[in-house]
């Protein structure tokens, strides 16, 4: 069973992808996020200028990574408020039990059980504090033996934390920012049965997306049957003049079954995206080269790689909702 660690993990890393991906289309000119699924609803006038309106949707393309660097911010100060409190609802529970106040619970489960550091382990704290003391160690003594027994104190108190949630069986509901997307099941790595599907708005040709391959695959071994991976095309055709034409021939791949291969060696390979370097990795998979070839020219992915760029521009900038990802045909 996962852990509460493995939990908090996994959802750090679907947090880490929406946020690159959505930092990866904030370089597109038109992202579109702001156009609204519900025509019912009116766009909300904010300025005029020259007898020209500007709406409110129009300023989320030129600020949609702050407002998700926000909403994460959020998450986080609500994250940390809340451990604070289940800790001091665990203490305040178990002090009621054995009928102490929490100071003293602490005093007898944590203060009075950690030892006072000896010379020896002085000594080696302050090695390794040398260079930011910058001081005798006869001057920062006391200094030092009061820092390390802070931090052996903060240590206790946590282990003993742990102890008090285990026996609690307490149970974390708040969750990061999610988005509500749909994935490709053609360019699934993993099991479509498992729990949790990270579905990746990526280009072959952005660094940040080349960056997170070794922790996204990471991830795929440790959670084995309980994390799978789906990728979603997302070209930044402004900047990546080679990005085009790198998911165009990784669809052809994978009408030949080979779309993981290829996907890995295009990020293994981050220059070689000219047509001819991108036929040269078909060949060296072993693919029909005259099939791919003919796919490559024929251009027979534009329109659902069009797709793919259409929904990540679509995914919603909307307060944080319940993660689900849907099959796209």
């Amino acid at each position: 069973m996962p852990t509460h660690t493995d939990e908090i993990e996994v959802m750090r890393a679907k947090q880490w992808i929406l946020s690159a991906a959505l930092l990866v289309s904030s370089f597109v000119a038109d992202v579109g996020l702001a156009q609204t699924r519900d025509p019912a609803k009116r766009k909300v006038l904010v300025a005029v200028v020259a007898g020209q309106a500007i709406y409110e949707d129009e300023l989320l393309p030129l600020v949609q990574v702050q407002l998700l660097q926000l909403r994460n911010q959020k998450y986080e100060l609500k994250s940390k408020a809340l451990e604070d409190l289940v800790d001091q609802k665990l203490l305040e529970s178990e002090a009621r039990r054995r009928g102490t106040p929490v100071e003293k619970l602490l005093t007898q489960e944590v203060y009075a059980k950690v030892a006072e550091p000896t010379d020896t382990e002085l000594q080696t704290y302050y090695a390794s504090q040398k260079e930011r003391l910058n001081r005798p160690f006869d001057q920062v003594k006391r200094q030092v033996g009061l820092a390390l027994r802070q931090e052996r104190i903060q240590e206790a108190r946590q282990e003993y934390l742990k102890q008090l949630r285990e026996q609690a069986k307490v149970t974390i509901l708040l969750r990061p920012p999610r988005a509500k997307v749909a994935y490709d099941s053609a360019r699934l790595r993993g099991s479509p049965n498992a729990p949790v599907i990270i579905v990746e708005f990526s280009d072959f040709q952005c660094p940040f997306c080349r960056i997170v391959q070794p922790t996204l695959k990471r991830l795929l071994t440790k959670y084995e049957g309980r994390l799978s991976l789906a990728y979603r095309d997302f070209p930044l055709r402004e900047i990546h003049p080679q990005a085009q034409l790198a998911v165009e021939s990784s669809r052809c791949a994978g009408e030949q079954g080979k779309f993981w291969e290829y996907h890995d060696l295009l990020f293994a390979s981050p220059t070689k995206f000219d047509r001819q370097s991108l036929i040269e990795h078909a060949r060296s998979l072993k693919l029909d080269e005259g099939q791919f070839e003919s796919c490559l020219a024929n251009g027979k992915y534009k329109a659902q790689i069009e797709e793919d760029i259409q929904e990540g521009k679509r995914i919603e900038l909307a307060e944080p909702q319940d993660f689900s990802s849907t099959e796209s045909g």
